[in-house]
């Protein structure tokens, strides 16, 4: 079992210049879609993602992680800033043409959006029996991924020992299950709701 946070306040805390610009900056499509990709997970700024990626390590470090994981493709460039900071190693599950060598680790992830389902892989070697394990990804939304992510590190008789997102969408409640699991959960930004067009912040109040 996860152990839970040395520092609860801190790893809750968020992280005010990324909450400025999704307010500032995201666009709103159909009331359940953010989109922030100009500066996140298709255009991305290296200094801005450096500074995520140091808000991210500091938040992760009360619990030792021996090594990230993250899912490609969106996940690498958050995970490998903070795993850069942390100077530990990252490992990424391929789902694009994902063919590792044996022995490997899989699991199926639903995708309620897109429909149908997109497997995971990671060689097991990478992820060692034992090891501390920090999950990394830029969104927590229905938590399929970060959930999958969490059994491929049981499978290979690690821990997760925390999971760390840029941004949590709270009204598609992906926290559940990882709760659940007793896994503790920072997000550098929380969305409440999306509304009328407007992103609405935890941090607005």
């Amino acid at each position: 079992m996860p152990e839970q946070s040395p520092t609860p306040s801190m790893s809750a805390r968020p992280f005010a210049p990324l909450v400025q610009r999704i307010i500032e900056e995201a666009t709103v499509e159909q009331e359940r879609i953010l989109k922030i990709d100009h500066f996140l997970n298709h255009r991305i700024e290296p200094v801005f993602m450096e500074q995520l990626g140091r808000a991210m390590a500091e938040r992760l470090a009360p619990y030792t992680p021996d090594l990230l994981l993250t899912a490609e493709a969106s996940g690498i460039a958050p995970a490998l800033a903070t795993a850069f900071v942390l100077g530990i190693p990252l490992v990424y599950a391929k789902k694009y043409s994902p063919n590792v060598e044996a022995p490997a680790l899989s699991r199926l992830v639903p995708s309620p959006t897109k429909g149908g389902t997109t497997r995971l892989v990671v060689a097991a070697r990478y992820l060692p029996a034992g090891a501390r394990v920090a999950i990394v990804d830029d969104f927590l939304a229905n938590g399929k991924t970060a959930l999958a992510l969490t059994e491929l590190v049981q499978d290979a008789g690690a821990t997760t020992v925390a999971a760390g997102f840029l941004v949590e969408k709270l009204f598609q409640h992906g926290r559940a299950e990882l709760a659940a699991r007793g896994v503790p959960i920072i997000a550098l930004a929380q969305v409440e709701r999306l509304e009328a067009g407007r992103v609405i912040m935890v941090a607005e109040g």
